[in-house]
């Protein structure tokens, strides 16, 4: 990817950067073509209600992130939630960003914007436009009316280009769907659920933008996959995106502040280091969040952390994998103390206290 406008960059990075690791969920930008609207496939289920696809609808969000400690730009899309300025949008778009800017493209203005929340393995995000007033908010409709063979019409920003939303149009082609969400990387996966499946075109950059009913109203958020993250699933490339009643119930979860074991709200902790699955010697893998390297004026380098040490507890909590050691950091804030066990490449073990700072999003 080397285009001057970098975005959702394929892979699943494991850093260390937010939360003692930075897992970095993007898609890579990819031509789009100079056509705002594009014909979908035939449906290849019957078609339930009447109606034609909705076009576009105001609320759409173009976001464009830079993440400092990987010096790549990313882009995605998202949907106006009130005239205030708060926005969905999927987590793998904010994930790693060490700076997060939206224009909104019915008034054409961009604003910084800072991460209120998100629920990394939902990947659900609410983010926060600054200093936004009076802006056009999309229609949130019922997802639980909809059906297969229901016309839709996905919006985004396909291919990270800015200006005016690609418009796409679709039908409704399964309902209830689960997908693994992998990564090519260190081999992580996620496992989203109950999804809406259908065969309207999105692409990377349509990840956070709406997917409309016939009246234009929001019953989706699409997500997109890509090379270095793959969404799997029976049956050929389709298109997914969460639910809206799933999105609105974390959304308002995260307005009330209500943590989970899922639900990480606030700053987010960084440690500094990018980690992997250790493997044995036969090649195997190993329990534990092998030390690749560590990043420069971090809580990690400050404590002596080195490559080739692997992680396999914090705070008497086992860590066996990449994964497990991001789940952990994310129960803890900027400026707490954690304890970290490791084992050398030597294999002693030894003890490290080590104070978190403040890091981008997981």
């Amino acid at each position: 990817m080397n285009e001057g406008r970098q975005g959702c960059a394929s892979g699943l990075v494991v850093v260390a950067a937010a939360v003692a690791l930075a897992v970095f969920l993007l898609r890579p930008l990819l031509d789009h073509g100079t056509e705002d609207v594009q014909a979908a496939p035939q449906p290849t289920v019957t078609q339930t209600k009447p109606g034609k696809p909705s076009g576009r609808r105001p609320g759409v969000v173009n976001i464009d992130t830079e993440q400092g400690f990987r010096m790549i730009r990313a882009a995605g899309t998202g949907i106006v939630l009130d005239a205030s300025g708060l926005v969905l949008t999927n987590n793998h778009v904010i994930q790693g960003a060490t700076s997060i800017k939206g224009t909104d493209t019915d008034n054409h203005r961009t604003y910084t914007a800072r991460v209120i929340g998100y629920d990394k393995s939902g990947d659900i995000a609410l983010i926060k436009l600054a200093t936004s007033t009076r802006l056009k908010t999309a229609v949130i409709g019922d997802s639980t009316k909809v059906s297969e063979g229901d016309l839709v019409t996905a919006v985004g920003n396909a291919g990270g280009k800015g200006g005016n939303p690609t418009v796409v149009t679709g039908a409704v082609t399964a309902l209830e769907q689960e997908i693994t969400a992998s990564d090519s990387t260190d081999g992580s996966s996620e496992r989203l659920t109950g999804l809406i499946e259908t065969n309207a075109p999105i692409q990377p950059g349509d990840s956070g933008g709406p997917l409309l009913n016939t009246s234009g109203q929001v019953i989706g958020m699409n997500t997109a996959a890509s090379s270095g993250f793959r969404m799997n699933h029976t049956g050929g490339h389709r298109g997914y995106a969460i639910t809206s009643a799933r999105a609105i119930e974390v959304v308002r979860q995260i307005q009330r502040g209500q943590t989970t074991a899922t639900i990480h709200i606030g700053p987010t902790a960084m440690l500094g280091v990018q980690v992997r699955t250790p493997t044995t010697k036969s090649g195997g893998r190993a329990n534990g969040a092998y030390i690749a390297s560590t990043l420069s004026g971090t809580p990690a380098e400050t404590a002596g952390l080195r490559p080739g040490t692997t992680i396999i507890a914090l705070d008497d909590q086992p860590v066996d994998s990449p994964g497990t050691l991001t789940d952990l950091l994310l129960r803890h804030r900027p400026g707490d103390t954690v304890r970290l066990t490791l084992t050398t490449p030597t294999g002693n073990q030894t003890v490290t206290p080590l104070t978190l700072a403040d890091g981008p999003p997981q």
